[in-house]
């Protein structure tokens, strides 16, 4: 793949002509170990296909020893700035203060007695990302999405999204006064398109599905040299999502497990799993932290998926490293993927840490939305869900034990599809304005 300059602002083919970190060695190639320097690195390998799920994804390396040098745990659990830009020397940017103004990050994490005790799990943690500015975990990559694109100059970003990261990236930008385009597919809830619209993006409704909005996100992107923020084909977008995993393990430790790194990984994670970037981020966090000797074990990462968009689940049963495609028609939108974009990672996250994938039907993830609520106190919208669903099947399938550290990650507000809270509870009960019916609504 060639890199080309076609004026001050485009660029076609690479992702940047400057260095995104000092402390990145290069981005190699998860599918045929290619290592590309990062002065014309591209966005995917070109020695694959580069469509659907047949992606030469790449990875970003980094000097742990000068990372550590630069970033002690010391000075980052003192860094009065709590959003991801105290993780600075693990981040793809060249200066964190190109992180756009609106903080991303540090999300609570609580635990939830009640809501393990029916599983018989004490110690069951949620971390909610449903608290996000845009109310979801994908403004942790759409962050560093404008950073990049600030830092290169570029006019436009874009991406492809069934919501999330497009609401994400939409908050983003107009934080950092960046000029941005959305492609989604016209089935996107309306409460994530309004977002998209209150922010002042253009956004560009395809009548087709998300795997076809990405594919011609891709396509604008190199014809017009606009900045390709889509999850799975720009390897920096794991980058932020893999801060996720670096809160995690730092709030455990502040919470009850004290270290003296600062940092304390769980027994088993639980996330839920569309296009495979944000669980190939999680794993990726957790790497960074065993590389530089900051926590002593991997996580078991549990990978959730419905069986209606069950593609990767079907990939990790059958030892295949590239999955089939399938025709995804789960509720949970914002996992609903034909061909995953980001498989190579997301296979290597649940077998790498001794994991599994899980796959939940679509009632068992909406159903999963009142317990989140009412004894978790997590607002979740079905893909957040969907997570707790297959820890639900995991305590069934004796996959965890009682005792174990379990966090699970709601990767969404509830606010993000209130019709399917709605449908989840029943709705409102309609009464006549007496007491007499109130008596008999609430007896």
């Amino acid at each position: 793949m060639v890199c080309i300059l076609t004026n001050r602002h485009h660029f076609r083919g690479c992702m940047s002509p400057t260095l995104p970190s000092p402390f990145i060695t290069g981005l190699r190639c998860l599918r045929c170990g290619t290592l590309y320097d990062l002065h014309d690195a591209p966005y995917v390998c070109p020695h694959h296909a580069n469509t659907g799920s047949d992606l030469g994804t790449l990875d970003a390396e980094y000097d742990y020893a000068r990372v550590a040098a630069a970033m002690p745990p010391a000075a980052i659990h003192a860094d009065p700035d709590r959003s991801i830009g105290r993780y600075w020397a693990l981040l793809p940017i060249g200066d964190r203060r190109s992180l756009p103004p609106l903080a991303v990050g540090n999300t609570p994490l609580t635990h939830a007695p009640r809501l393990g005790r029916p599983l018989g799990l004490s110690r069951l943690f949620l971390k909610d990302d449903g608290r996000n500015p845009s109310a979801s975990f994908k403004d942790r990559a759409s962050a560093i999405a404008v950073a990049q694109a600030q830092e290169q100059g570029r006019e436009i970003v874009a991406t492809a999204s069934t919501g999330n990261a497009a609401a994400a990236l939409a908050a983003q930008s107009a934080a950092a006064g960046q000029a941005n385009v959305i492609f989604v597919p016209k089935s996107a809830p309306q409460a994530k398109i309004a977002q998209l619209l209150a922010y002042g993006s253009t956004v560009l409704a395809i009548d087709g599905s998300y795997d076809q909005a990405f594919d011609l996100c891709v396509a604008a992107c190199a014809e017009f040299g606009w900045y390709n923020r889509n999850t799975g084909y720009n390897p920096y977008m794991t980058e932020g999502k893999k801060t996720v995993a670096f809160e995690i393990a730092e709030q455990l430790a502040a919470l009850d497990q004290p270290a003296a790194s600062g940092f304390v990984a769980p027994d088993a994670l639980f996330v839920s799993v569309g296009d495979g970037c944000i669980i190939g981020g999680v794993h990726k966090g957790f790497r960074d932290l065993l590389s530089l000797g900051w926590i002593q074990r991997m996580p078991r990462i549990y990978g959730v998926q419905s069986v209606r968009s069950a593609a990767l689940y079907h990939a990790w049963r059958e030892g295949r490293k590239i999955p089939r495609p399938v025709e995804a028609t789960t509720r949970a939108d914002s996992i609903s993927v034909n061909a995953p974009r980001d498989p190579v990672k997301a296979l290597n996250a649940v077998r790498r840490s001794d994991g599994a994938f899980i796959a939940v039907e679509d009632d068992a993830i909406l159903e999963a939305i009142l317990p989140l609520a009412r004894l978790g106190a997590v607002f979740a919208e079905p893909a957040g869900a969907a997570a707790y669903a297959g820890l639900q099947q995991a305590v069934k399938s004796e996959l965890v034990a009682p005792d174990e550290t379990i966090v699970v990650i709601n990767t969404g507000s509830g606010l993000k599809d209130v019709n399917a809270v709605i449908q989840a509870t029943g709705g409102v009960t309609v009464i006549e304005p007496t007491l007499d019916a109130v008596r008999a609504a609430v007896s």
